[in-house]
């Protein structure tokens, strides 16, 4: 028999699967303005909501790897970006997470997580942005996942966020918003938005 009370007491599907250890980059350019890239549809289906498209880079933290590796790796794999280009400026104190929506949370990771954890690192990039190719990422040796991109004013993110990942955007904008006013080494600026 069921009392009224029941569905309070019910857990929200995929709640007792783990989060995914992962991190996200925030790179800052000489103007305090932020890399973000636009999605590619095929990207997988947490991370394309039609305008929403747009994110940070971000992935998984691979077994036995430091979050600032993994850091480091994601943005050199998604931009091209390589380590010796960009300067640490911080560090988010914590973990932020998001749980997936549940039809989306069936077909991301074969259903082994109910979101990520991240752990959010801010990048100053000193060397020219030439360097940045969302086309051939890794020197082609990893998948595009971004199909454009640019700079942007770091409180404009949550915004072009798809709306699950808002609230951790909101904690990104927190974090490093003292930030802005970095200035690195002199530099053109461009991006690339097709659209």
């Amino acid at each position: 028999m069921t009392r009224p009370d029941d569905d309070l007491l019910r857990l929200p599907e995929g709640s007792a699967l783990p989060y995914r250890p992962c991190v996200g980059v925030t790179l800052f350019n000489r103007d305090g303005r932020v890399f973000i890239g636009r999605r590619k549809r095929s990207a997988g289906p947490e991370h394309v909501d039609g305008e929403r498209a747009w994110q940070m880079p971000q992935g998984g933290i691979d077994a036995g790897e430091a979050p600032l590796d993994a850091a480091l790796r994601e943005l050199h794999e998604e931009t091209n970006v390589p380590a010796d280009a960009v300067t640490l400026l911080g560090e988010s104190r914590d973990w932020l997470a998001y749980d997936l929506p549940p039809e989306v949370m069936k077909q991301a990771w074969k259903g082994r997580y109910r979101g990520q954890r991240q752990k959010w690192f801010a990048f100053g990039l000193t060397g020219s942005e030439a360097v940045i190719d969302v086309d051939a990422p890794g020197g082609g040796a990893h998948k595009a996942e971004f199909e454009a991109w640019r700079w942007e004013r770091l409180e404009a993110l949550p915004d072009l966020i798809i709306p699950f990942k808002r609230p951790v955007y909101e904690g990104v904008v927190a974090a490093f918003s003292g930030l802005s006013g970095w200035h690195g080494a002199d530099g053109e600026t461009q991006g690339r938005d097709p659209a």
